[in-house]
């Protein structure tokens, strides 16, 4: 069974220019101990996406429809008050950039007390702290006892990243939300945060959710991927079946721009022109401006997300017949292997 389950998740913001749709009947479903990444574009809808379940949109502007089931409660629906208690407590989320979602005039160890005392009214101050110390050893921290009473500006950006997960992980959440949480970290640091989150699921049995552009972290870490291009999901799939046979020609350009080291490439793949305007979407498959396989259809129609055959779990949006989609998921994967370094 899911433990969060969103169904035709809409997310309009009103503006001066018009309506935003931001997030246009997203659906997707995460289970216990598994992890989903959510990969496109900047601007795909991917975060808002996110934030829209977290209850975290601006209200007076944003318009929220569709359903987001947890644990049998529709996140929402329910009230401020109720979402407050399970924010922070049962789901948890990691910000994009750590340095501004950490105050910076509190020490580490009181912004982790606060998170801890906030959802647990049984548990002393004292406990807390421990608790705290605990969590910052938890994932890599040295000499946790000190460093918690230091300021985030005397973090590097691994380590405020490290706390920022910590701080999430901190109340044993059911579910993590992680959005580009390695965005701007070096390589090293990456896999070593990647790796981390890997053994904290393992060891804590959350769900993850992986907000990312970087399909390269996809790979690390997702059990299934949802690609979502101008606020829609235009492909859905186990992770090894995306990578093995993408049907989606969007897809195929993130899979085609992705650099390697293993292989000779002559050339990266360019995903030609720019995402479309989420206040004036274009008619049809949105994605048709920018397709170098657009048909007529394409102009017209919006491509319904349906099953690939013989594989229920894999769904894509396009109008392309299947003998084309798996001729060119070979052809692209054929020049992605190229030849070996070696050779």
């Amino acid at each position: 069974m899911a433990l969060l389950e969103v169904n035709d998740l809409k997310t309009y913001f009103r503006t001066d220019d018009g309506i935003v749709k931001a997030v246009d009947g997203v659906s997707f479903s995460v289970e216990k101990g598994k992890t989903l990444g959510i990969v496109g574009e900047s601007g795909s809808g991917k975060s808002v996406t996110c934030l829209s379940i977290m209850g975290l949109n601006p209200r007076k502007t944003a318009i929220i429809s569709g359903q987001a089931m947890f644990q049998g409660e529709d996140l929402l629906t329910m009230s401020p008050g109720r979402l407050r208690s399970i924010r922070g407590n049962e789901i948890a989320m990691i910000f994009q950039d750590p340095m501004t979602s950490l105050n910076p005039v509190y020490t580490i160890g009181k912004q982790l007390v606060e998170a801890v005392l906030l959802h647990n009214d049984d548990i002393s101050s004292k406990q807390a702290k421990a608790r705290a110390v605990e969590s910052v050893k938890a994932v890599g921290i040295p000499r946790a006892e000190q460093r918690i009473d230091d300021y985030p500006h005397q973090f590097s950006g691994g380590m405020r990243q490290r706390v920022m997960i910590a701080m999430a992980l901190i109340n044993n959440p059911d579910l993590l939300i992680a959005d580009e949480p390695t965005t701007a970290l070096d390589v090293t640091t990456q896999a070593q945060i990647l790796a981390l989150m890997n053994r904290l699921q393992e060891e804590f049995g959350s769900a993850i959710i992986m907000i990312t552009h970087d399909l390269g972290v996809v790979a690390e870490i997702a059990d299934e991927v949802v690609v979502m291009y101008a606020a829609e999901v235009v492909e859905k799939a186990p992770v090894d079946r995306l990578f093995e046979r993408p049907h989606m020609p969007y897809t195929w350009g993130l899979l085609g721009s992705l650099p390697r080291l293993d292989v000779n490439v002559d050339r990266l793949v360019q995903i030609q022109g720019q995402p479309p305007s989420l206040l004036h979407p274009p008619r049809g498959c949105r994605f048709h401006p920018r397709c170098p396989y657009v048909m007529n259809i394409c102009k017209e129609e919006d491509p319904a997300l349906t099953p690939v055959p013989a594989e229920s779990a894999h769904l894509v949006a396009c109008h392309l017949d299947d003998e084309t989609k798996d001729r060119e998921a070979r052809k692209l994967l054929e020049s992605m292997q190229g030849e070996t370094a070696a050779a």
